[in-house]
């Protein structure tokens, strides 16, 4: 049952996605535990991430009560498809949070209103 994680995975994300053929899972396992890589159709991309990246917080929860179970500590990678363009942080990392302004500039916006 050592592939439970990747069973419980495939079958989570398939349900999810509007391309479950494009779905692919490796499964990698070293000294540091075990690398789950997804890489689903780019399409699909917004439903596995989800609002503010919920659904692959929730996701990732799962899958390392699983790894608990066996044993394993167990992460999930979600590769990004290529082309893709995300926003960039001001170091080049990604950024989910919004960018802050000062007071001064959000009231220079609001004047161009």
């Amino acid at each position: 049952m050592e592939e439970a994680d990747k069973i419980f995975l495939e079958y989570v994300v398939k349900a999810l996605v509007d391309n479950p053929n494009d779905v692919k899972i490796d499964r990698t396992v070293d000294e540091m535990g075990v690398l789950i890589s997804l890489t689903v159709n780019p399409a699909d991309m917004g439903k596995i991430i989800g609002r503010m990246g919920n659904t692959a917080k929730a996701i990732r929860t799962l899958l390392r009560i699983i790894g608990m179970k066996n044993n394993a500590r167990v992460n999930l990678k979600i590769n990004e498809p290529a082309g893709s363009t995300r926003p960039q942080g001001p170091t080049g990392s990604v950024s989910s949070a919004p960018t802050l302004k000062t007071v001064d500039q959000a009231m220079e916006d609001l004047k161009g209103i």
